[in-house]
């Protein structure tokens, strides 16, 4: 059978992590690789300072000392017995739309495995959502990927909504507008030490966005891709280009050379006497 991965960024023991198992269990043969701990919010970082370990905690289930993203890594291009068809990470216990897409470790691990070239969907559920439901979406996502395949360096990004959904709709990031803060207490012994966030988000647009979706009840997935790039803004832009390179010329006289030093001729040896 074809070699499934799940993972996810709040760790092995996760009921949404669970639920995902139980969901895809018939879609081939399904290795759950997850962190040892939550990780959520930790991006798409790296482990690359200190060595990796994972535990074998049953036959297919392994917990990893590191992020999701370290997850997928050792996954495709580690221990198991070949490369996976697709990689699945979640049920995230919480949204992640809009903006919040690049602080998620739940959406990096797809991106992981995107760049890895193996097909990937992240699947998250509203808070107060029911985590049957998503599997259940997750496990109807996944066949149609393992079906029909993404297209090339895109990921698949779904929300589920809090209520039992009324359809999927196909959306775009919505754009969140942040009033979070910085909290700062004092602990027993008058030691100042800080909390991010603190406030209520808002969302600038809902119309045919992920946040509109789940707002509506509908499940919102959103294809994203690892092209970072403004394009429209990079034509706005390309004017930039011949007065840029014009200072750039006027500027290079005056710069302190800090580059590539010339090669060095050979020393000669000191005579003796």
């Amino acid at each position: 059978m074809s070699v499934v991965v799940l993972t996810n960024d709040d760790g092995v023991h996760a009921p949404g992590l669970a639920a995902l198992e139980k969901a895809l269990a018939e879609l081939g043969d399904v290795y759950v690789v997850a962190p040892e701990r939550e990780q959520s919010a930790c991006g798409h970082a790296l482990t690359l300072h200190r060595p990796l370990r994972a535990l074998q905690m049953g036959e297919h289930r392994f917990a990893v000392n590191g992020t999701p993203s370290d997850c997928v890594n050792m996954a495709v291009l580690g221990f198991l017995p070949e490369t996976p068809v697709l990689v699945v990470s979640g049920i995230n216990h919480g949204a992640n739309l809009g903006d919040d897409v690049t602080y998620s470790g739940t959406v990096a691990a797809a991106m992981e495995g995107t760049i890895l070239g193996v097909p990937s969907i992240a699947v998250s559920l509203l808070d107060g959502g029911d985590f049957e439901i998503a599997g259940r979406v997750a496990r109807l996502v996944a066949m149609r990927v393992l079906v029909g395949g993404l297209p090339g360096n895109t990921l698949l990004n779904v929300n589920v909504p809090v209520q039992p959904p009324r359809g999927i709709r196909m959306t775009r990031l919505g754009h969140r507008v942040y009033k979070e803060k910085i909290v700062e207490q004092a602990d027993p012994r008058g030691r100042s030490h800080y909390w991010i966030g603190g406030g209520e988000a808002r969302w600038d647009d809902l119309e045919g966005t992920d946040m509109g979706a789940v707002h509506d009840g509908y499940v919102s997935l959103t294809p994203l891709h690892l092209d970072l790039t403004n394009h429209r803004a990079l034509v706005q832009l390309n004017d930039w280009q011949g007065g840029l390179n014009a200072q750039f010329l006027s500027e290079t006289g005056r710069w302190p050379r800090r580059g590539r030093a010339p090669a060095a001729t050979p020393k000669r040896k000191p005579r003796r006497g």
